[in-house]
């Protein structure tokens, strides 16, 4: 998959997931721009940095990641990052809308004003930012790839407002790819759990985190790299014909708990 002259833009590609997918771009020969509101920091494990680009992208001089920092949440400084992009570069090939994210609260303990940043951040912002890039998009018959969550098809207690809005982004992303096509394909990666620099924040230390990923089917989280090269197939011209689908990462999905509980008699030893 071989991504020479294109360009890319990885929304909240700094660390974690967005890292990984704008290195797999990087690698593939695209030309990278990652937008947030903060800097990567080189120091920082998974994020990106100039600095920490490959060997093979070193030897080809391809430089990048490129940092812009935008507020997604901001329509007038989204509008003004694709301005700049169809000024620097005249063409953009590819959007990742993959920034996001929640911390961990329950409805009752959180007012709606800390609910509805949770949901512009996931679902507005990738509105916003498809909107702006929708001309550039147009005209290179480009692509969209939404980075959604398995917690919009299932319940997600204690992030109920982030659920709801990638349930929505999924919905969004389906419209849009009947609205844009035939020059716009647009499709969803719909996550599962993964590791990254900041697992710990929501399966504890390395034991708790080697513990989760045994309850997926093939036995670990995913690597921000699986999310990388699942985006970068999306974007690939061996993805031509598909556009609003919804390709699911997630190791085979969850063990359902009733299962467990359902032969709980037998793993104790008694008659079946």
């Amino acid at each position: 998959m071989e991504l020479d002259g294109r360009v890319v833009v990885v929304t909240g590609g700094t660390r974690g997931v967005g890292a990984g997918i704008a290195d797999a771009f990087l690698r593939a020969g695209a030309t990278v721009l990652v937008c947030a509101r903060r800097p990567p920091d080189p120091r920082a494990p998974g994020d990106a940095s100039t600095a920490a680009r490959s060997a093979r992208e070193a030897a080809r001089g391809c430089a990048g990641p490129y940092f812009h920092p935008v507020d997604l949440r901001d329509p007038g400084a989204v509008e003004a990052f694709f301005a700049l992009v169809a000024r620097r570069y005249g063409r953009l090939d590819t959007l990742v809308n993959n920034a996001g994210g929640t911390p961990y609260r329950l409805l009752a303990d959180g007012g709606a004003a800390r609910h509805t940043r949770v949901v512009e951040l996931n679902l507005l912002a990738p509105l916003t930012a498809s909107l702006a890039a929708y001309p550039l998009l147009k005209r290179a018959h480009g692509s969209i790839v939404m980075v959604g969550s398995v917690s919009g098809d299932r319940p997600s207690p204690g992030t109920a407002a982030y659920g709801a809005a990638k349930a929505g982004l999924a919905s969004l992303a389906r419209s849009m790819a009947v609205e844009w096509a035939p020059e716009i394909r647009v499709n969803t990666l719909v996550l599962g759990m993964v590791r990254t620099e900041l697992s710990f924040l929501h399966y504890g230390d390395e034991e708790g985190v080697a513990a989760v990923g045994r309850t997926v089917p093939l036995g670990r989280l995913a690597e921000p790299s699986d999310v990388g090269g699942a985006a970068l197939f999306l974007a690939s011209p061996g993805a031509a014909y598909i556009s609003g689908a919804a390709l699911h990462l997630h190791g085979g999905g969850e063990r359902p708990a009733f299962l467990d509980a359902a032969t709980a008699h037998r793993q104790q030893g008694e008659p079946s």
